[in-house]
């Protein structure tokens, strides 16, 4: 789950890391004087995507006028394919110089990637390699701490005082939240080596949610800003519009398979509104989940077809197409034409089940996608 800049502090600073003063003002909020913050202020657009300062989505403001008007332009601003919901707005962090503290999941090498930099911005990825400290540790709390302490020894002065105490704080949190990414850009270093987060970026692992209590709470809380994680929590399934404007909605199980599914239907031209691991075997002939999954692709203005693809290995598929045909019929709303791709355990009686519903069944993904080209030219 990638978070919000602004949920990211409110969740770094119980963990005793200290960032600005600021609050969340969501498109539907009035800015009175009395809720924000002392200024000079940063106005600064909510979305999980970076990028956000060369986007026009952080701004600065000493007025309430410029606040005001900085607001109202960011509110409602469409970056990346996603639009500004909310922003925060923080007091300015002034006399101090920026730099960078980063920890992520390196797969690849098995460990915990520490980087650390002298400089830090909206620029830090093109810094040439020597200004840029790295290295891999376990993940463990000493060898992370061990290992924040020798990269910050070789930077001089107070930001080597500064990330070496950010580091080990924020290597904290990083073990006990169970993250994927912890970076602070710019970390904001005073003469003395105090420091602040100017910025947070936090992604954590969805799998680790079931022991992350404080993070289900975020969720819970604010599910609008977190929908494809709390339509999980709530429903057991994985479900993301990859494309608003798509015109093919997809019924599919396993992550895998659904996402080359998205990958085969592109590069064929077509264009699939969204991914979905429906989790069959979840399903234990009921058919809330099914119904609630139709339910979202009606939202798709531009979806004209449905097309089902389930490979099963334990799923029945003649007990699925009972489920499939009866959520269907549960969902009027959803007036578009079914192409169905199954393979697997059950087939004939899958087939038998469809055909009585008017779904032709295809096993060939050509044939499928042949069906569904036929309907959208229709």
């Amino acid at each position: 789950m990638y978070l919000l800049e602004h949920d990211a502090k409110q969740f770094l600073a119980r963990h005793g890391i200290p960032v600005p003063q600021g609050r969340l003002f969501e498109r539907d909020a009035t800015l009175h004087r009395a809720a924000i913050p002392e200024g000079p202020w940063m106005v600064k657009g909510q979305l999980a995507a970076g990028g956000r300062g060369k986007a026009g989505l952080i701004r600065k403001a000493a007025t309430m006028q410029e606040l005001a008007d900085h607001t109202n332009g960011i509110l409602g601003a469409t970056v990346k394919g996603r639009t500004v919901e909310a922003v925060r707005i923080e007091r300015q962090v002034t006399g101090a110089e920026e730099a960078y503290v980063g920890l992520l999941l390196d797969a690849g090498a098995g460990g915990i990637r520490v980087i650390l930099s002298a400089q830090g911005g909206m620029d830090v990825e093109n810094l040439p390699p020597g200004a840029i400290r790295s290295e891999v540790a376990a993940p463990d709390a000493g060898a992370l701490a061990a290992c924040v302490a020798r990269l910050a020894a070789a930077i001089e002065g107070p930001k080597g005082k500064a990330l070496a105490a950010a580091g080990q704080r924020l290597a904290r949190v990083f073990l006990e939240c169970e993250a994927m990414l912890i970076e602070v850009n710019p970390l904001f270093v005073h003469p003395d080596g105090s420091w602040i987060a100017g910025d947070a970026k936090v992604v954590t692992d969805d799998n680790a949610l079931p022991r992350q209590e404080a993070l289900r709470a975020l969720v819970r809380e604010r599910a609008d800003a977190y929908r494809e994680v709390a339509r999980k929590e709530e429903h057991g399934c994985d479900y993301v519009v990859v494309d608003p404007g798509g015109e093919i909605g997809l019924l599919t199980t396993g992550a895998g398979l659904s996402m080359m599914l998205i990958d085969e239907l592109r590069a064929a031209g077509l264009k699939p509104y969204n991914f979905l691991d429906v989790r069959t075997g979840g399903l234990r002939g009921e058919i809330t989940r099914l119904v609630q999954v139709l339910q979202w692709l009606t939202e798709g203005r531009n979806v004209k077809v449905l097309l089902v693809n389930i490979f099963a290995g334990i799923t029945d598929l003649a007990e699925f197409s009972k489920l499939l045909v009866a959520a269907l019929a549960a969902v009027p709303a959803l007036k578009v034409p079914v192409v169905a791709r199954l393979v697997g355990n059950g087939l004939p009686a899958a087939r038998e089940v469809l055909s009585a519903a008017g779904i032709a069944l295809h096993t060939d993904l050509d044939e499928a996608l042949n069906a569904v080209r036929a309907h959208l030219k229709k």
